[in-house]
């Protein structure tokens, strides 16, 4: 069984910032970027333009942006397996990680693989719809895009998220309706006054999202009363999902720390969990920002916190 000194698990800018960092200090680290889990990539994947990517002022695809990070790690000898890993054993070292085709043992690993943001299942949501084509999980990340300019936008969801979205498209739409499925907001009683004291905010109650419409961009949505379960249609220009974040770490098999809400806990001011010579980058422990920079810079912190865990322990 090949053994390496670390292996990264994950494909988005923490995993392969943290390569990148790793084998520059000649760490040979090996990376499962992912293949059947749909994560190979990470979230930018799906996304058309990034216009808050530092170095990039015209913008950049987020397939595109993915691929220069892939290079360049590459460029200074990250090897690399096209695969998903299955599981992994923290009980002893060295640690052994189960891929689906290959299994290695490992001195270190860094853990990137991310969060999926949570999506209605409704038609013209979906991928090959009109997903990434008006509809979106990512206000902070989209928002700003040509497309959603002085247009009506629906954010769907009732807690504080949903209300920071809002209140962040406010500065492109003409109208953000803010759509929930209860009578009132389950945001902080601070974030809810301040959303719905905003003139650019127009709540919709008890109502929930039944179809997505348009042509190669979204046109319009059809919004269903769940007590009359009369259905309506309103002009749109975007549709912004706000119902959560599922971090992926199911292939861990609880064997590391999480907070309540699934993401990896790290230890303050450190990429370390609470397994020895295990670390965590990237939105698979930041249910906060959530942001390709604050990923990539993770990343480069784990790698850090890696080859001096590793130095010390040589």
């Amino acid at each position: 069984m090949e053994r390496r000194k670390l292996v990264i698990i994950g494909s988005g800018p923490a995993a392969h910032t943290a390569a990148i960092y790793a084998a520059r200090a000649n760490l040979n680290p090996l990376l499962f970027e992912g293949f059947y889990s749909g994560t190979a990539g990470g979230q930018l994947m799906t996304t058309t333009e990034v216009e808050n990517y530092p170095g990039f002022p015209d913008g950049i695809t987020g397939p595109e942006l993915m691929e220069k990070f892939r290079n360049q790690a590459l460029k200074f000898g990250t090897s690399m397996l096209t695969e998903d890993v299955i599981s992994v054993e923290l009980q002893k070292r060295p640690f052994i990680v189960r891929g689906k085709n290959t299994v290695v043992e490992a001195e270190s690993i860094i853990i990137a693989t991310g969060a999926t943001a949570k999506r209605l299942d409704v038609p013209g949501t979906r991928d090959g719809e009109f997903w990434q084509k008006g509809v979106t999980a990512c206000a902070v990340c989209d928002g700003a895009m040509p497309i959603f300019r002085n247009q009506p936008l629906y954010v769907f969801g009732g807690g504080d998220t949903a209300v920071e979205e809002a209140v962040f498209l406010t500065k492109y739409a003409s109208m953000v309706y803010l759509v929930h499925r209860r009578d009132e907001l389950r945001a902080s009683k601070i974030m809810a006054e301040r959303a719905l004291a905003n003139p650019k905010i127009k709540p919709i109650w008890n109502t929930v999202l039944a179809k997505v419409e348009g042509d190669t961009v979204v046109r319009s949505v059809v919004l269903q009363d769940l007590n009359t379960k009369n259905e309506v249609k309103h002009p749109a220009g975007g549709v912004f999902f706000a119902i959560g974040h599922t971090p992926n770490t199911a292939f861990l098999g609880g064997q590391i720390e999480t907070h309540p809400n699934g993401y990896i806990k790290v230890e303050p001011f450190s990429t370390r969990t609470n397994v020895e010579g295990v670390f965590a980058a990237g939105d698979v422990q930041d249910h906060t920002y959530r942001q390709a920079i604050s990923a990539a810079g993770s990343g480069c912190m784990a790698a850090l916190d890696a080859e001096r865990w590793l130095s010390y322990h040589e």
